[in-house]
C-alpha cells in the first residue's frame, strides 16, 4: 500500500467540487492543462484560474516535451493536488499542481490514458505503440521499465475498480477486467478475469460512474455497463448523439459534461448539461471529458 493512498484518480476535462472551491473544469489539449471556474464563466467568457503548459515542464528534458504533445486526458490526483496526464504524442507526466513540477514520467507511445493501482503502479491504455497495441504497467519510482504488458487492440481507457478490486480496459470492440497477480512482487501480473463484446466498435472512452456502472462511448452511441449484471445498456441523455468522444456524468446532481469529434478526433468544444452550457476554445484541440466530486 506504498503509494495507494498518494493517487486517487478521477479526471481530464474534470468537475470537481471541493471544500473552498468553486465548480471547476479541467482541460486539457495541445500542449496547455488549464482549470476554469465552471460558476463564473460562459461559454464566450471562460474563467481560466490555473494553467500548465509544456514549456514550463523545464524539469523534463527537451526531448521528452515533445512527447507530451498533444495532451488527451488529465485526471486529477491526491485531493486534486497532482495531475496525471497522457499524451497521444507518447507521454506520461504526474504533475505537482502547485509546484509545476513533473514528479514522473514514462515514454509511452500513443498513451490515451492511465490509472494508479495499488502500490504505486499506474497502468496505461496505448492505442499505437511500435510494438503493438498494448496496456503496459509502470512503478512511479522506476519509470524507465514497463512491468507488465499485454496486447489491447486500440486502447483509449483505463478504470481501476476498487469494490471489485478489478482494473477495466476499453478496446476497439471490447471491455476487458483484469485482477492483481502478485503486486506486491518486482514482477506484477494482471490477470486476465473476462472479456465482454461492445455493442458497436470504436469503443472511445470510459468512466466510473458509481460503485457498479461504467460509462462507455462508443462511435455510434453512449452506454451504461453494469458489473452486477454483466450488461450494456444504451445511456439516454445522449442518445442520439454520435461519435461522443468523452463523457462524465454524475446521476446525483444528472451533471454531464462531454465532447464530440468535430475536426477528425479533436474538438474545441466542451458541452455541459444541467445546466446547459458550452465552452469554447478555438484556439486548442480538445479530446477528453471527466467528472470528480468529493
Amino acid at each position: 500500500m506504498r503509494h495507494f493512498y498518494k493517487f486517487l484518480i478521477l479526471g481530464a476535462f474534470c468537475l470537481y467540487f471541493a471544500p473552498g472551491h468553486s465548480e471547476e473544469i479541467i482541460a486539457c489539449g495541445d500542449d496547455k492543462v488549464f482549470i476554469i471556474d465552471n460558476t463564473a464563466s460562459t461559454g464566450d467568457n471562460p474563467n481560466i484560474v490555473w494553467q500548465w503548459s509544456v514549456p514550463e515542464a523545464t524539469d523534463l528534458p527537451k526531448i521528452y516535451q515533445k512527447h507530451l504533445i498533444p495532451f488527451d486526458e488529465c485526471k486529477p490526483v491526491a485531493n486534486n493536488t497532482q495531475l496525471l496526464l497522457t499524451s497521444s504524442g507518447g507521454g506520461v507526466v504526474l504533475l505537482d499542481k502547485a509546484k509545476k513540477k513533473s514528479l514522473f514520467y514514462a515514454y509511452a507511445p500513443m498513451a490515451h490514458s492511465a490509472e494508479c493501482l495499488p502500490n504505486g503502479r499506474i497502468a496505461v491504455a496505448l492505442s499505437t505503440h511500435t510494438q503493438g497495441n498494448s496496456i503496459e504497467i509502470y512503478d512511479v519510482d522506476k519509470p524507465e521499465i514497463v512491468l507488465f504488458k499485454d496486447s489491447l487492440y486500440s486502447g483509449h481507457g483505463v478504470v481501476w475498480m476498487p469494490n471489485y478490486k478489478r482494473l477495466f480496459a476499453l478496446g476497439f470492440d471490447e471491455l476487458r477486467s483484469y485482477s492483481l497477480k502478485d503486486w506486491d512482487s518486482n514482477d506484477p501480473q494482471l490477470k486476465l478475469e473476462k472479456k465482454w463484446t461492445l455493442p458497436s466498435e470504436e469503443g472511445h472512452d470510459m468512466v466510473k460512474i458509481s460503485d457498479h456502472e461504467l460509462l462507455i462511448t462508443v462511435h455510434e452511441s453512449t452506454y451504461v455497463f453494469s458489473i452486477k449484471e454483466e450488461s450494456f445498456s444504451e445511456f439516454e441523455p445522449l442518445k442520439g448523439i454520435h461519435d461522443v468522444k468523452s463523457v462524465n456524468y454524475n446521476p446525483k446532481t444528472k451533471r454531464l459534461i462531454y465532447t464530440k469529434a468535430e475536426t477528425s478526433w479533436w474538438t474545441d468544444h466542451i458541452y455541459c448539461k444541467n445546466p446547459d452550457k458550452v465552452f469554447t476554445f478555438p484556439e486548442i484541440k480538445l479530446y477528453k471529458v471527466r467528472v470528480y466530486s468529493e
